[in-house]
């Protein structure tokens, strides 16, 4: 038995004094209303109405029963709303701070449309695992290796000159290369990469083909890697679409293929649930993306 539809049923008729407006109200057939407090009756052994009596006239048990009925219809009504309130209240995610803030508005913009209010904070990879840690966002897009992402970003190499050759390989930084007096190129690595899976194949491979140490390096922040990018013929470790963000020329590396991989972390799973499947696509494109599915 609907017993909270049984209950609403005989509030709305006997407020009425019918049962066909109470029905009507209760948004039931007549039918149905007369089934679910007929069930009701039967589950409480008294009558509600004097069935003897024109239209919904109440009995005295029923009389006696109907403001405990308004009290639990209202607090069901009152629990309907809180739970679409609760739905509102905005879900606190943890992005990388590169993301443009256009990517992150039509993230905002297709995660209501599904029903996710997203409130972002920005913060660094390790920053961002310890904020789901200590529970001061709800959820997280953390940097994991690409065997463990759900999306994933190619790396490459940019620059502030077009590049004559589809490839860089790294070998060719040797200063050997290069003229004596020539200062010697260097390959910078953004906040976002200074994580274990692309920061330390980096390190390995500069030795491998006899860089110098301070030949790549991790810079402080973005901004003084495009600096010293744009102010020489460095290069920044970064994907193909915040190359042209940046205007930078981009092409792929011919060692080792790194890549970005991310994958939401949260602090209850249905949060972590909820995001992968309502917001997988959204985002891939604002994260620029290729979906491991």
């Amino acid at each position: 038995m609907d017993v909270l539809g049984a209950w609403r049923a005989f509030v709305n008729v006997s407020e009425r004094g019918s049962f066909t407006e109470g029905a009507a109200a209760t948004r039931v057939p007549q039918s149905v209303a007369s089934r679910r407090i007929a069930a009701l009756e039967k589950h409480l052994g008294e009558q509600l109405f004097d069935r003897s009596s024109r239209g919904a006239v109440l009995t005295q048990f029923g009389r006696d029963m109907l403001p405990s009925a308004k009290r639990l219809v209202r607090l069901a009504d009152d629990m309907e709303y809180e739970a679409e309130q609760a739905k509102l209240s905005p879900l606190r995610l943890a992005v990388p701070g590169i993301v443009p803030v256009r990517d992150l508005a039509r993230l905002a913009a297709e995660a209501r449309q599904k029903g996710v209010y997203l409130h972002f904070h920005t913060a660094p990879p390790a920053e961002r695992t310890e904020l789901v840690r200590s529970r001061e966002v709800r959820a997280a897009l953390i940097a994991v290796p690409p065997g463990d992402a759900t999306w994933s970003v190619r790396l490459g190499l940019a620059g502030a000159a077009d590049l004559p050759v589809q490839t860089i390989y790294i070998e060719t930084l040797r200063a050997g290369r290069a003229a004596r007096s020539s200062p010697r190129r260097r390959i910078w690595i953004q906040p976002e990469d200074d994580v274990p899976h692309i920061r330390d194949p980096m390190f390995r491979i500069r030795d491998a083909v006899g860089l110098q140490p301070a030949q790549v390096g991790v810079s402080a922040t973005l901004t003084s890697a495009v600096a010293e990018v744009l102010g020489s013929a460095d290069l920044l470790l970064c994907p193909a679409g915040q190359a042209q963000e940046l205007g930078l020329h981009w092409r792929p590396v011919g060692e080792i293929q790194l890549v970005r991989g991310f994958e939401v972390s949260a602090a209850v799973g249905t949060d972590a649930e909820r995001i992968r499947t309502r917001l997988r696509h959204p985002i891939a494109r604002c994260l620029g993306a290729y979906d491991q599915a």
